[in-house]
């Protein structure tokens, strides 16, 4: 019996065989075990960018060690030739100290009277060359007579009041002192002037 008499048939979808809603159903849904496909802005790309972020910060802390160990070999360097100039200079030092007696032998010889003239001649050349040569070698000479006393470079062995001097300045100078490239290399030994008369008269001489 028809079914169009009632007027509605218009109204009513149409019928889906059974065999196409499976076959839709089927190709709606993924296989068993099959993952659907992910977002490209979702969770895969976070592992690698939290990869790089890694990466660069073990590349920054190994940049940062590379510096530091520089740093510290530039001051080794420096240190270890601080050190071998130092211990050079000393050396030098060493070698040099004998040969101040000598030069105070000389001026001895100098300073004695009734010498023959070749003789003083010859010893005040000798005298010259030598200081000559000390001198091109850094050696300087400590003659503090008349300075303020300083005991970083002169050693007093007498305190006594000293007519034409100030206090506390070297009146008179038994063994004149060397430096050797801002390196003492022995004191001047001196007698320093006092508070007393000698002082006053100092002053009213100046």
């Amino acid at each position: 019996m028809s079914t169009r008499g009632n007027g509605n048939d218009e109204d009513l979808p149409a019928a889906v065989p059974p065999e196409a809603s499976a076959g839709a159903l089927a190709a709606a849904e993924p296989p068993a075990g099959e993952a659907r496909p992910a977002d490209e802005s979702g969770p895969a790309e976070r592992p690698a960018e939290d990869e790089a972020e890694a990466l660069r910060r073990e590349c920054a802390e190994l940049r940062e060690a590379l510096l530091r160990r520089r740093a510290d070999f530039e001051n080794y360097r420096r240190r270890v030739e601080r050190d071998r100039g130092a211990a050079a200079a000393e050396a030098e030092a060493g070698v040099l100290r004998p040969i101040l007696g000598t030069v105070d032998n000389l001026e001895r010889a100098l300073s004695a009277t009734g010498a023959e003239a070749g003789l003083r001649e010859g010893v005040e050349l000798t005298h010259r060359e030598l200081k000559t040569l000390l001198e091109s070698l850094g050696v300087r000479e400590i003659d503090p007579l008349g300075q303020r006393f300083d005991p970083a470079l002169q050693q007093a062995i007498l305190h006594e009041p000293a007519p034409g001097f100030e206090p506390g300045t070297v009146a008179e100078v038994y063994r004149k002192g060397f430096t050797y490239k801002d390196r003492l290399l022995r004191p001047a030994l001196v007698k320093v002037a006092s508070e007393g008369d000698g002082g006053a008269g100092g002053s009213d001489l100046q």
